[in-house]
């Protein structure tokens, strides 16, 4: 299983270096073409930037949320990857996968509710990408999530908080 969260910058990285970027991927996706070859070097920067939990507390939270779903899911694997500004991305957690020895892959994202643009469209956009170079490994995609466990999710959380 593949948990996929969003990402963030971590609070150390220059500002300029994330705007830069997201300003790369604005006029890309406006204009519909591909990722310039600056946007590819200034997300791999900002993906291998070293990071803390204190400098990262989102990383570090997936990442504790993934070690709990170990023991959920009786042993089974349980790696994270990011849509953006962070690593690994998808597809460099699915060939994790592939090299421990999976032929089936499910992704997950952390995002709880329809309509976002990570869960409805640039994860189903990666795990495309992925499924085209990957074709021997079939990758299911577990969202959306139901209401109703969501709402039960929360309810719990508000029982917890008194």
């Amino acid at each position: 299983m593949i948990l996929i969260g969003h990402g963030a910058p971590p609070k150390d990285a220059p500002g300029e270096l994330v705007q830069r970027l997201k300003g790369l991927e604005a006029r890309r996706r406006a204009a519909g073409g591909p990722p310039s070859t600056e946007e590819l070097a200034l997300d791999v920067r900002l993906r291998r930037w070293p990071r803390t939990e204190a400098s990262d507390p989102y990383r570090a939270g997936i990442e504790a949320v993934a070690r709990a779903l170990v023991t959920r899911l009786d042993g089974a694997r349980v790696l994270v990857a990011y849509n953006e500004f962070c690593a690994p991305t998808l597809q460099e957690a699915v060939d994790d996968a592939i090299a421990g020895g999976a032929t089936i892959v499910t992704v997950v994202p952390s995002m709880l509710t329809r309509g976002g643009i990570h869960s409805e469209v640039e994860i189903p956009e990666a795990i495309a990408a992925v499924r085209a170079t990957r074709p021997g490994v079939e990758i299911r995609y577990a969202w959306p999530f139901d209401g109703e466990a969501v709402a039960e999710l929360i309810a719990a959380q508000v029982a917890r908080a008194g």
